[in-house]
């Protein structure tokens, strides 16, 4: 009879009955702390390209330190600037950091090139080196021969106008500059070599097609490289994309000895350069 039903059973009770047993059961999802991850699967944090502990800045914003002919080589606004034209050509021209020498290093800088023509940093280099070839006509005639004393021999990071199509390829290869290696590891390629003999230059990988590669770099735009080189192992990154490996097993290479730093520049061109940092190892 509805007269003789247990108050104690009324849906108000019910309810509040519920309730309870909701605040008194033990919160185990909140109280328990997330699984962790295993360490051993965890993906490593993207490198911060700006972020430079352990570095030293190598430009100071002006060419304090660093050597080159003045006629194409000049400080302007914190920027490095190479260039020449077709009424003053360079031939190759270099600017030589003469105040650091290292072997193992990281390399960051920001750079552009303009104009169609081409660029490159130099490292582990070499000033007076016999030049193998020889100066061209036009250079000749208007700035005269080529100076030892101010040429780079030795490992070289290319950077040319990402557009000429005669050059486009060379965007981050590793070349032997004055040196009969010449173009050690093309755009796109894990090459491993031993001495000067190219039939000891082995393709080990392909690390992607170079018209995929040279689609990374920025046109009249500033692009972040990085030189990475850990004894006879030479990474090249654009942007960060990784563009060529060298692997120089021959501890009696050119490209082993510690050297200098500097820039390039070379055809009708105008490469610029900023925020150059080196972290070197030894």
């Amino acid at each position: 009879m509805l007269g003789d039903a247990n108050p104690k059973c009324s849906p108000m009770n019910l309810r509040l009955a519920l309730a309870a047993l909701l605040l008194a059961a033990p919160a185990a999802s909140a109280a328990e702390a997330p699984p962790k991850a295993d360490s051993r699967f965890v993906q490593p944090l993207p490198l911060d390209f700006n972020d430079h502990t352990g570095f030293v800045s190598i430009f100071d914003g002006t060419l304090e330190g660093w050597e080159g002919d003045r006629r194409f080589w000049r400080a302007e606004n914190g920027v490095i600037i190479g260039e020449n034209s077709a009424e003053h050509p360079s031939g190759n021209s270099y600017l030589t950091y003469k105040k650091l020498t290292a072997h193992d290093f990281d390399l960051r800088l920001e750079i552009k090139v303009e104009n169609g023509g081409g660029s490159g940093v130099q490292y582990r280099s070499r000033l007076g080196v016999p030049w193998r070839s020889k100066t061209p006509p036009d250079v000749l005639a208007a700035v005269g021969p080529y100076n030892g004393a101010t040429m780079l021999t030795g490992p070289q990071a290319d950077f040319w106008y990402p557009v000429n199509p005669k050059t486009f390829s060379y965007n981050g290869q590793a070349f032997a500059e004055n040196s009969p290696l010449g173009i050690e590891a093309w755009l796109g390629q894990v090459v491993r070599q031993f001495g000067g003999d190219q039939s000891q230059k082995k393709l080990v990988a392909m690390i992607a097609p170079p018209e995929q590669l040279t689609g990374h770099v920025k046109i009249n735009d500033w692009n972040q490289y990085e030189i990475i080189v850990r004894g006879g192992v030479f990474i090249h990154i654009i942007n960060g994309q990784l563009m060529a490996v060298l692997i120089d097993d021959d501890p009696t290479s050119t490209n082993q000895r510690p050297g200098l730093f500097g820039l390039e520049i070379e055809n009708i061109t105008k490469v610029s350069a900023r925020n150059i940092y080196v972290r070197k190892l030894n």
